[in-house]
């Protein structure tokens, strides 16, 4: 077999190392109340990084953010609070109860950043205070151990992110615990593109008023070849430096 030269083959290999599969054909089943099986979360032990396959479908534009993953953490971490939020079916897009919370973090991450929201998590009537990540435990501390593995890093390929009748998806995205972290877009050389191009990509096509770049949403966006990796932190389309 020849090998795939093309930028989806370097998409492939990296979704590959990550997780242990390559990530083009998630599998997912769904029942009432609880998150999609996705095919990372059933991998062999010694498979990949760490990181879980993410469905692109999973990911919801409006609020920016992969639903199933989020309320799957939520669901598991912290119960009590989460049976106060009411929610039927964790996978339902259209359940009232998941909009609520979804706009509620969707207008914090707004005002604060994902980092901030991250660290602190946020507040949310009825159910109170929730935590959104689980920091790195100290040496001998159990029961924050226990915590921090129950941590999602989740990379997600080909993921649809605008609302207009485009579509348009980006190559790689990277979440903590369905919160957007990462987003790439990739080249290859041998396919005479480089990371050039992959920057003016960035510049056209991205619009920096669609929901996950607005600044603060995402910590960085990367351009990639397979030499040389560039960032920053904010769009600012065409013309941009």
């Amino acid at each position: 077999m020849r090998p795939d030269t093309t930028e989806k083959g370097l998409e492939t290999l990296i979704v590959r190392h990550m997780t242990g599969q390559d990530g083009l054909t998630p599998a997912s089943t769904s029942q009432p109340g609880t998150a999609p099986l996705l095919a990372a979360e059933a991998r062999a032990p010694w498979s990949g990084t760490g990181y879980l396959l993410g469905n692109p479908k999973n990911f919801d534009r409006a609020h920016a953010v992969d639903g199933v993953q989020l309320f799957a953490f939520l669901q598991s971490t912290q119960p009590d609070a989460f049976k106060k939020l009411a929610i039927a079916n964790i996978a339902d897009a259209k359940d009232i109860n998941r909009l609520k919370f979804l706009t509620r973090l969707s207008s914090e991450i707004g005002k604060r950043g994902v980092i901030d929201v991250l660290r602190k998590g946020i507040e949310h009537h009825p159910a109170g205070h929730f935590d959104l990540f689980y920091g790195t435990p100290s040496e001998g501390n159990a029961k924050s151990q226990a915590l921090h593995a129950q941590n999602r890093f989740i990379v997600t390929r080909q993921f649809a992110y605008s609302l207009d009748e485009a579509r348009r998806a980006l190559d790689l995205g990277l979440f903590i615990n369905g919160l957007p972290i990462a987003t790439f877009e990739l080249k290859n050389s041998l396919t005479k593109q480089t990371v050039e191009d992959a920057v003016e990509q960035y510049k056209r096509d991205r619009d920096p008023r669609e929901k996950l770049f607005e600044f603060g949403r995402c910590v960085v966006h990367l351009a990639v070849d397979d030499s040389e990796v560039r960032m920053c932190t904010e769009l600012k389309g065409v013309g941009a430096d």
